[in-house]
C-alpha cells in the first residue's frame, strides 16, 4: 500500500481532467437532465406512434389531445426527479437495512404515483379548458391502481439509477472508509484518532492509506462527508458530528454546521458581512466559516505556536 493519496502526472490537469472531475461531482444533475431528456424523447415518439395508430384505425382525436396525455405525464415525471434523489440520498439502498428501507420506498412509490396522477390531470383538465372541452379521469380507484402499476416501475427504475450513478460517482472519485475501530471504544461515542491515523481510500481497484492528519478539510454532503486531501475528494459514510467526534481536536476544527477544517492548513480569513467569514486555505480551497464557529476559531489561531 502507498502511504500518500494517488498522484496524478501533472499538478494542473487538463481539459479532459478537469471535465471528468466535474462531472463526477455533479453525477446526479447530469443524470436528472439526461432523464429529463429521455422523458421528452419519449413523449415525442410516444405522440406520434399514438396520432398514426388513430389515423390508422379511422379514430378522429385532436392531435391536441394526445399531446396532452402523452406531455402531461412527462413534464410530471420530470418535475418529481428531483424527490426521487432525495430518497435516495437520504434512504441509500444498503443490504443491511434492506427490509426497512425498502418499505420506505414503497411508501415514498405511492406517494410519487399520486403526485404524479394529481398534476398530470390537472394540467389535462387546464388544456381542455383551454378548448372549451372536458376532461374525465375515469373511476379514480381503478384508474389509480393502473397508474401505480406503471409508476411504481418508473420509481424503482429512477432510484436505481441514482443508485448507481452515485456509486459509480464514489468509487471513480475514490471512496475513504475509517479502518476498524477499537473493540473497547462503542460505536457512539469514539475516541479521538491521532493525526497519524490513516483512513483505506478505495480507488478504481487500488488502495491507499491517508493519514488523518493530511486532511485539509471536510465537508458534509448527504449521507456521506467528502473529505478534502491534497486537492482529491474522498467520499466517507459518515455524519458531520461524528467525524468531528473522531478526529484530533488539537488539529481540526469545527467552522461550520457542515464544515470540519485542518486548522493548520488556513491561511487567512476574510470577514464578511453580519460577523461570517470565508476561510482561504492554503492549497487554494476556499470555505465559509460561520459566526457561531468565528470567535473560537479566532482564539484558537492566536494561542497556536508561531
Amino acid at each position: 500500500m502507498t502511504l500518500s493519496p494517488p498522484a496524478t502526472a501533472s499538478n494542473t490537469p487538463g481539459f479532459w481532467a478537469k471535465g471528468t472531475a466535474w462531472f463526477q461531482r455533479h453525477t446526479t444533475v447530469v443524470l436528472w437532465l439526461g432523464l429529463g431528456v429521455v422523458f421528452i424523447a419519449n413523449a415525442l415518439i410516444n405522440t406520434a406512434v399514438i396520432q398514426l395508430e388513430h389515423l390508422r384505425q379511422g379514430r378522429e382525436t385532436a392531435p391536441w389531445q394526445i399531446a396532452t396525455w402523452e406531455w402531461s405525464s412527462a413534464l410530471l415525471f420530470v418535475l418529481l426527479l428531483p424527490g426521487v434523489a432525495w430518497m435516495e440520498r437520504r434512504v441509500p439502498l444498503a443490504w443491511g437495512h434492506v427490509g426497512r428501507r425498502l418499505g420506505l420506498h414503497a411508501v415514498a412509490s405511492v406517494l410519487f404515483s399520486l403526485a404524479h396522477v394529481a398534476g398530470m390531470v390537472l394540467l389535462r383538465e387546464f388544456v381542455y379548458a383551454l378548448h372549451g372541452r372536458d376532461y374525465r379521469f375515469g373511476d379514480w380507484p381503478r384508474e389509480l391502481l393502473y397508474e401505480y402499476l406503471k409508476d411504481g416501475r418508473v420509481y424503482l427504475l429512477l432510484l436505481l439509477a441514482f443508485h448507481f450513478a452515485g456509486v459509480w460517482s464514489r468509487r471513480s472519485r475514490g471512496e475513504a472508509h475509517l479502518l476498524a475501530p477499537r473493540e473497547d471504544v462503542p460505536a457512539s461515542d469514539p475516541a479521538p484518532m491521532p493525526a497519524s491515523a490513516p483512513f483505506l481510500v478505495r480507488k478504481l481497484g487500488r488502495e491507499f492509506l491517508v493519514p488523518a492528519g493530511e486532511i485539509e478539510h471536510a465537508v458534509a454532503a448527504g449521507n456521506y462527508v467528502n473529505l478534502h486531501v491534497r486537492g482529491k475528494e474522498y467520499p466517507l459514510r459518515t455524519t458531520i458530528a461524528l467525524l468531528e467526534q473522531q478526529l484530533d481536536p488539537a488539529v481540526f476544527m469545527r467552522v461550520h454546521r457542515g464544515v470540519i477544517v485542518n486548522v493548520g492548513c488556513i491561511e487567512r480569513i476574510e470577514s464578511l458581512d453580519a460577523g461570517e467569514a470565508r476561510l482561504h486555505l492554503r492549497a487554494g480551497a476556499v470555505i465559509p466559516c460561520s459566526r457561531r464557529y468565528r470567535k473560537a476559531l479566532k482564539e484558537r489561531l492566536r494561542e497556536a505556536p508561531r
